[in-house]
C-alpha cells in the first residue's frame, strides 16, 4: 500500500507495455533525443557545433537526474528549462547548444506526437489480436441459430456467429479510422516561438532554404514522413481530438460488446472465463457475475467522456497558442491511452475465453419458434386446402391466447399443440415439426458469417503477429 493516491490505470487496468509509453523515462528521454537531433541537423547545415559536443549528448540520453530536475523546476517554475539544466550538468561541454533556437514546444509537442504514435501501434496491434478472436469466435458459431432481438425484444433468429460479426465490423471499422489517423500524423517540427521560424532563420543568417532543410532532418531523424506545415507556437490541438475519437470509438466498440454480453449472460446464453478461485460474489457463492464486461463497458464510458477534453481544448486555443492545454493534455491524452490498453486486454481475454451454452440457446429458441413459424404453418394449411383469411384469424386468436397464458401463468409455449388439435388447420402434430425443421429461420446468417470472416482474414493476412507481451488481467 501507498500513502499518496495512484491512477487505477496503471495498478489496476492498463498492461506494462503501454505504462512504459507514459513514462517519465521515456518521454524525457524523447525530449534528450530530440535535442540530440536537432544539435546534429543544425551541424549538418554548418553551425559550430562539435562532434565531440554531440557524443557527450547521446552519452548522457537516458541517466536523467530526477531530483535535479525537480530541485531546479521549483526555482524556475518551467519543466523545458529545468530538463536543460539537468542535461547540461552532464554534459557540460554541449550546454551553449542544447535547445539552440527552439522553444519549449520544440520537445514537449514532437515528443507528444512521438508517444501518440508508438501508443496508437500498440492499440493497433492488440486491436488486430482482438479482430482474429472474434473470427475465430464468430467461424466456430457460425451454424448456431439463435433468438435474435430488436428493442431487446424476440425477433426473427440469427446466429450466434453472425451475432458476433455485428461485434467484429465495429473494430473493423475503428482499425480503419486508427490507420488514417496514423496515416496523417507528422511532427511539430521547429518553428520557432509563433511558428513562423523566426529565430531559425535569424542563426542560418537569413537562409530560407537551411531552415526548411533543418526541420526535415529532424522529422527524418526522428522517424517522420514530415511536419505539418503551419503552426503556431504548437501543433493544432485538433490533432489530439481526431486521436482521442479513435480511442473514444473504439470505447464505443468494446462498450457495445460488454453490454451485449452482459444481456446474454443474464440469459445463461454464454459466461465469461472463470477461474477455478474466482469469486461471483462476496455474499452469493453461487453467482457467476459479467464482471470483465463490466469492467470494459466502466472503462468504455471513461474514454467516450474523455474525447470531450481535446475537443473543448482545440475550440479555446487563443491565437498562435495558450497554456491552459497543458495540465488537461498531461492526463487525458495518456489516461484515455491507458484506458483503451485495459478494455482491449479484457476484450481480448472475454472472448477468447468466452463459453456458448447450446443447449439453453435452444431451449430459448423453442420457446419462441412457433411464433415465427406461424407465416410457414399458414402457407402450408392454405396447400391442403384451407380458407387464407380464416386461418389467419385463427392463428392469431391461438397465438394472443398462448402469448396471454406464458406471460401470466408461465405455462409452456403450447401453440403447436393447439393448430394440431385445430381441425380447420388439417395438420398433424407431426406435420407442424415438420415445418419448423424445414424453415431457414436463420436465413443466410451462417453465410454471411463466413464470408465475412474470409474477408476479415484476407485482410488481416499479412499482419505480423506482435509481441504484445503478457496480457493477463490483473484483477
Amino acid at each position: 500500500m501507498t500513502e499518496s493516491y495512484q491512477s487505477p490505470l496503471c495498478t489496476r487496468y492498463a498492461g506494462p507495455q503501454m505504462r512504459a509509453i507514459f513514462s517519465d523515462d521515456k518521454r524525457y528521454g524523447t525530449w534528450r533525443r530530440l535535442w540530440v537531433a536537432l544539435a546534429e541537423a543544425e551541424q549538418e547545415l554548418g553551425l559550430e557545433i562539435s562532434d565531440a559536443q554531440i557524443a557527450q549528448m547521446k552519452e548522457h540520453l537516458d541517466d536523467i537526474d530526477y531530483q535535479v530536475v525537480a530541485e531546479r523546476e521549483k526555482l524556475v517554475r518551467h519543466d523545458v528549462m529545468a530538463h536543460i539544466y539537468a542535461y547540461g550538468l552532464v554534459a557540460p561541454d554541449a550546454k551553449p547548444i542544447i535547445h539552440l533556437g527552439a522553444t519549449s514546444c520544440y520537445v514537449g509537442d514532437n515528443t507528444d506526437i512521438i508517444l501518440q504514435r508508438e501508443a496508437l501501434l500498440l492499440v493497433r496491434a492488440k486491436l488486430v489480436r482482438c479482430i482474429r478472436a472474434l473470427a475465430d469466435f464468430a467461424e466456430r458459431w457460425a451454424g448456431l441459430t439463435t433468438l435474435a432481438y430488436t428493442h431487446f425484444q424476440t425477433a426473427q433468429p440469427t446466429t450466434v456467429g453472425k451475432r458476433a460479426c455485428l461485434w467484429m465490423q465495429d473494430l473493423v471499422m475503428d482499425l480503419q479510422q486508427l490507420d488514417f489517423r496514423l496515416g496523417q500524423l507528422r511532427l511539430l517540427g521547429c518553428k520557432g516561438t509563433t511558428g513562423t521560424c523566426a529565430s531559425f532563420l535569424e542563426l542560418f543568417e537569413g537562409d530560407a532554404g537551411k531552415v526548411r532543410e533543418l526541420e526535415a532532418l529532424i522529422c527524418k531523424k526522428m522517424g517522420f514522413p514530415g511536419a505539418y506545415p503551419i503552426s503556431g507556437q504548437t501543433y493544432t490541438r485538433k490533432v489530439d481530438y481526431f486521436t482521442l475519437s479513435v480511442l473514444s470509438g473504439i470505447a464505443q466498440s468494446a462498450g457495445k460488446f460488454a453490454g451485449d454480453f452482459r444481456l446474454l449472460s443474464h440469459m445463461r446464453e454464454v459466461d465469461e472465463p472463470f477461474e477455478a478461485g474466482q469469486v461471483g460474489s462476496s455474499a452469493m457463492a453461487y453467482k457467476r457475475n459479467p464482471m470483465r464486461s463490466e469492467r470494459i463497458a466502466s472503462l468504455a464510458r471513461y474514454v467516450v467522456a474523455q474525447e470531450a477534453n481535446p475537443a473543448m481544448t482545440a475550440s479555446t486555443q487563443w491565437l498562435e497558442r495558450t497554456l491552459d492545454d497543458s495540465a488537461n493534455r498531461r492526463m487525458c491524452i495518456p489516461e484515455a491511452f491507458l484506458a483503451v490498453d485495459g478494455i482491449l486486454n479484457l476484450y481480448i481475454n472475454v472472448i477468447s475465453g468466452a463459453v456458448v451454452y447450446p443447449q439453453v440457446i435452444g431451449k430459448h429458441l423453442e420457446q419462441e419458434l412457433p411464433f415465427f413459424a406461424t407465416e410457414n404453418i399458414l402457407m402450408r394449411a392454405v396447400k391442403a386446402g384451407g380458407d387464407r383469411q380464416l386461418l389467419h384469424e385463427a392463428i392469431r386468436e391461438h397465438s394472443t391466447a398462448v402469448m396471454r397464458a406464458v406471460k401470466e401463468t408461465g405455462a409452456p409455449n403450447d401453440l403447436l399443440d393447439r393448430i394440431a388439435a385445430d381441425e380447420r388447420f388439417g395438420l398433424s402434430r407431426e406435420q407442424l415439426q415438420e415445418v419448423l425443421a424445414e424453415g431457414a429461420w436463420s436465413g443466410m446468417a451462417q453465410q454471411q458469417t463466413l464470408e465475412y470472416v474470409a474477408q476479415v482474414r484476407g485482410m488481416l493476412a499479412a499482419e505480423d503477429a506482435a509481441d504484445l507481451g503478457d496480457l493477463a488481467i490483473n484483477v
